[in-house]
This record gives structure tokens, sequence and C-alpha cells, in this order.
């Protein structure tokens, strides 16, 4: 994870944890279908093309759509990486959750398309004008990173980076369990505890970024 300011390192991981309980609600809700996580979708999408199981590929190709146009749709309310754009992200990502929760859990594959959307366009968060950025709704890289770091901290040539990287990695897994949680108690509609999050942010981090508390 690339340095960041002390409340921009808190809101990652709150959007890491966000991304956690979003992508287990979406997984439960689509049948085993990510919301966030693409490289597991398109694993599958090559299996299912190689089985001739067509509806099932078919599923996991729109996922994998809906979750680049997410990308795009949060990269076009932040102005690819103006700053003072994040609570637009935040909003249309609450938008986007919330819409989820009003299709409800009868029309699955719509509802978890929104979900998809939604994850799709948190990765703009903290992305940079030079289309850099931090992936907070996957963890293959910060894991990646982390072992890279540990290396490095054992040949005496760095900190603690790998912290920062595995402290990110378990605030999607600490979000994924509340999600799987919240989801066999109250179904798609435990959504709304994701958006009431992301709604809270919204002001926090538009008052963070006019003080310059975020970077």
């Amino acid at each position: 994870m690339r340095r960041l300011s002390p409340a921009g390192s808190v809101l990652a991981l709150i959007l890491a944890g966000l991304a956690g309980f979003v992508d287990a609600v979406g997984f439960l809700q689509l049948g085993g279908i990510f919301a966030s996580f693409m490289s597991g979708n398109s694993t599958r999408f090559g299996i299912e093309l190689s089985s001739g199981h067509w509806l099932e590929a078919g599923r996991s190709a729109a996922v994998i759509g809906a979750f680049v146009l997410g990308a795009a749709l949060g990269s076009w309310a932040g102005k690819g990486g103006e700053p003072s754009r994040r609570p637009l992200v935040l909003a249309l990502v609450a938008a986007l959750l919330g819409a989820a929760g009003l299709i409800g859990a009868e029309r699955p594959l719509i509802s978890g398309i929104a979900l998809v959307l939604a994850m799709g366009a948190e990765n703009a968060v903290f992305q940079r004008r030079d289309g850099t950025g931090i992936g907070l709704t996957y963890m293959t890289g910060a894991l990646v990173r982390a072992g890279q770091e540990v290396a490095e901290a054992l040949a005496g040539r760095s900190g603690h980076g790998w912290a920062a990287n595995l402290a990110m990695w378990a605030s999607l897994v600490f979000g994924a369990v509340l999600g799987a949680a919240c989801y066999g108690a109250a179904g798609l509609q435990s959504v709304w505890i994701a958006v009431v999050l992301t709604c809270l942010l919204v002001p926090a981090v538009w008052a963070a970024t006019r003080r310059g508390h975020l970077a």
C-alpha cells in the first residue's frame, strides 16, 4: 500500500472492511459469484466455458462486465483522481448499494449486479491522476507486497511496510465475517448496513479533504 496520511490509512481500512462485507453479501446473493474478486470470477468463467455451462458462464461474464463498468463510473465521478471528488465517488457507491437493497432478493442477479457496480466504483476513491491508486476490493496485490516487504525487512533493507498491507487484508476478512453473519440473519437487507456506513463517510471525507488530512 502506498504511503497515506493517518486519516487516509484509516479510510482505506474502513473501505477494505466495507468491501469484504459487500463481497460476502454478494457472494451469498449471487450463489457463489464474487462481487469484487474478479480474478476468481474470471477463473470460474473459464471453467464454465470449458464445461459448456453457457448460462453460468454468461452470469460470470455479466458480473465481470459490471465490475469494469462500475470502475469506469467511479473514475468518471472522481474525475480520474481529483481528491475533492472523493465524497462524490462514495455517494455513488452508497447509491448503488442502496439500489441493490431496493431491488431486493427476489431478483438476485440484478441486485447482485448493483453490488458489483458499487465495488467497481469504490476502487476510484484513492485513484490518482496518473492512473495509479489503491485496490480496495481485492487483496492479492496487498498480500504479494506484504511478502515482498517481509523479505526486505529480513534483509535489513526496509521497515514495517508489510504490516499495513496485512492490515488491509485483515480488514477485508473482518468485513467478510460480518457480512456473512448479517446476511445469514437478514438476507440481502443487510446491505443497508453498508449503505449507512458509506453515507456517514461522505461528509467525513468531505471535511477531511477540505482540511488537507487525506492524501
